[in-house]
């Protein structure tokens, strides 16, 4: 069996977006992927990483995958553990955070985000869990990195509601709105990595994973993708890195 057929949709994008915090100091996680993506970095190209947690942890450095952001693994070892107002007050608003890795329900070409509502706001087919932090995040982050799972139903024209603002109708409107951070940088997900290198701000593919082809990805996108002049092949997770993710950081398969 071709070796890229082993690998879970998954392991692909917590191996890319490890890859793409390469160089990043600060960074703002979750738990789930993201938490095992910034992990794998630390593990491997990047010891020096500071993981941010929203319940008040900086400089977290885990000795177990945490269950939750309230999870007391992530206090042993942690530079600081402070309250989560000081946290967003201290760190975020000032600037502090390099890279932020964001999720949500749906996304939009200008990478605005949406993790509260499903329809109506008032008649909702589906409520969703809300902002949390995400929105003062995706403000404050100096970029932002999205991992979302490829498909039509969370890659929309319009999403129902802004949960977290990305580059609002494109171009310039965060700088004309005041938000300090650039905002969506990269979108890394199980068949494709987009960017948003270019004077609108649109989501643009940039690199395809083995089997997928501009077709294949604009199925599963509501709206006509943007294409970069040269697209490139992500490169398969090598066997190191997959041997972190799955005998250290998540032996259990929980969510790789």
């Amino acid at each position: 069996m071709d070796e890229s057929k082993k690998i879970t949709s998954s392991e692909w994008m917590i191996v890319a977006a490890s890859r793409a915090l390469q160089g990043s100091r600060t960074v703002f996680v979750g738990v789930g992927l993201p938490n095992i993506a910034c992990n794998l970095a630390r593990r491997t190209h990047s010891p020096e990483m500071e993981l941010v947690y929203e319940s008040g942890v900086f400089g977290a450095q885990p000795a177990r995958l945490p269950l939750s952001i309230g999870d007391p693994t992530l206090v042993s070892g942690a530079t600081s553990v402070v309250s989560m107002a000081d946290l967003f007050m201290l760190y975020l608003q000032r600037g502090l955070i390099d890279i932020a890795l964001l999720g949500g329900a749906q996304i939009d070409r200008f990478g605005n985000l949406n993790t509260t509502v499903i329809g109506d706001y008032h008649k909702p087919k589906i409520r969703l869990p809300g902002s949390g932090g995400a929105c003062e995040i995706a403000i404050n982050a100096r970029r932002i990195f999205m991992i979302m799972r490829l498909s039509k139903r969370a890659f929309v024209p319009k999403i129902d509601f802004m949960t977290s603002p990305g580059h609002l109708d494109g171009g310039d409107e965060r700088v004309r709105l005041g938000m300090p951070g650039y905002g969506p940088d990269k979108v890394i997900t199980d068949k494709a990595l987009f960017t948003f290198d270019n004077p609108e701000r649109e989501m643009t593919l940039a690199e395809l994973a083995p089997g997928e082809t501009i077709e294949s990805v604009q199925a599963v996108i509501g709206w006509p993708i943007r294409v970069a002049n040269q697209i490139r092949q992500m490169s398969l997770p090598s066997a190191a890195e997959l041997t972190v993710v799955r005998e250290h950081l998540d032996p259990q398969g929980l969510y790789r």
